[in-house]
């Protein structure tokens, strides 16, 4: 029998990570060295007081039901966090959960968007942001993220007949994977773009509490007009460690909230409740461990960023995130080769630029997955390999 597929499987490809899954494996199965800073998932644990919050209310079996909406608990919970943390002021129907912020920004397009309606998304960019409107059949302008302009967006590089047909445009700060964040006039300024163009925004906000060198992130709708012009996707997964939990927010302009809530209702029956409490034991709980790994990644950025800058490899850089971004070295012109390469010499896991958009080529990516001590390892190792030239 002969299957036809739909043609928006022509363009997602199964790509590098399968890959680097598979090089690992047999590495593995080899005995050879690995050390894997590809995947961004944090090896931290989660607080104590929330993995009890999240086992507490897994023994009673009322709470193996449909959850269908989210708790009065939890969205308090996201009041008051969103209040103490960026002051900023929401309302109960400003939120809805998600499955994660991967499964939100997949959808999000779905609300907003009618076929080839326009949205305008980062290059480079996390492969969510152009993923999720081309599968809502959205179709897809790439803005430009330079490292001249300190990878902020140049407005005036948007053509105007572009920006007249946007419907949405995704924004992300502190952006994975360029690892760089944006001032709050950035966000003034974006605005003031949203308005003029009648565009609504996406603000992925993911990594807000992982901002290095003194700096403090700051949530899109803590600046004036914000909720005018759209909402906030923000996690829990990485501040709390809670990866597997998938648990985030959508947050901001409530009639676009309201939408994509109907939106939901009709696939989705509600964030399982145990895992409602256990982010409302992250949300209201102790906040020591938030800055303790934030000081942690910082350390490992340190240790990963100036090694590489001392054995040769110049230009890696972090802001923010649990990434690190980095040119190439010297000699070396793509990416996905050179990972390959990286991995046959060293053992050492990245991803190459290439995957998030045409200018990440040139680029890597390393996650800072590992301890303080294991990134001057790493380190020494891709020194005495040679590949630095």
């Amino acid at each position: 029998m002969e299957f036809n597929f739909a043609d928006r499987m022509g363009q997602i490809e199964e790509g590098i990570f399968t890959t680097l899954a598979n090089i690992k494996k047999e590495r593995i199965k080899e005995g050879k060295a690995v050390y894997d800073l590809s995947v961004g998932t944090p090896d931290f644990m989660p607080d104590r007081h929330v993995m009890d919050a999240l086992i507490e209310a897994a023994k009673h079996p009322e709470n193996y039901k449909y959850a269908i909406s989210d708790s009065d608990e939890l969205l308090d919970a996201v009041i008051l966090w969103y209040k103490r943390r960026y002051n900023v002021d929401l309302e109960k129907d400003e939120i809805t959960s998600l499955a994660g912020s991967q499964e939100g920004l997949s959808r999000i397009a779905l609300t907003i968007c009618n076929p080839n309606e326009t949205v305008l998304v980062p290059n480079p960019g996390y492969p969510i942001f152009s993923i999720g409107p081309l599968l809502n059949d959205a179709k897809i302008e790439y803005y430009e993220l330079r490292e001249e302009n300190n990878y902020l967006i140049d407005f005036d590089s948007i053509p105007e007949e572009v920006a007249k047909r946007a419907k949405a445009m995704v924004v992300s700060y502190p952006a994975n994977p360029i690892c760089r964040t944006a001032p709050k006039s950035f966000y003034e300024d974006l605005i003031k773009f949203a308005k003029k163009y009648n565009i609504i925004i996406l603000h992925d906000n993911a990594y807000s509490e992982l901002v290095y060198d003194g700096k403090e992130g700051i949530s899109f709708l803590s600046v004036e007009g914000a909720k005018e012009v759209g909402i906030e996707f923000n996690s829990l997964s990485k501040s709390y460690n809670l990866t597997g939990c998938r648990i985030s927010f959508a947050v901001g302009n409530k009639e676009i909230i309201s939408q994509f809530k109907k939106l939901r209702s009709q696939v989705d029956y509600g964030v399982f409740i145990p895992v409602q409490k256990a982010a409302v034991a992250a949300l209201t709980g102790p906040q020591v461990s938030v800055e303790r790994n934030r000081q942690e990644y910082e350390d490992r950025r340190n240790a990963l960023c100036d090694g590489l800058n001392s054995i040769g490899w110049k230009g890696a850089v972090s802001e923010g995130t649990m990434f690190a971004w980095a040119p190439l070295p010297e000699g070396y012109t793509n990416s996905e080769k050179f990972v390959l390469e990286l991995i046959d010499k060293t053992g050492v896991f990245c991803v190459p630029g290439s995957v998030f958009g045409s200018l990440g080529e040139g680029y890597v990516r390393f996650a800072l997955v590992k301890t303080v001590e294991e990134m001057k390892e790493i380190v020494n190792v891709i020194k005495e390999s040679g590949i630095i030239k």
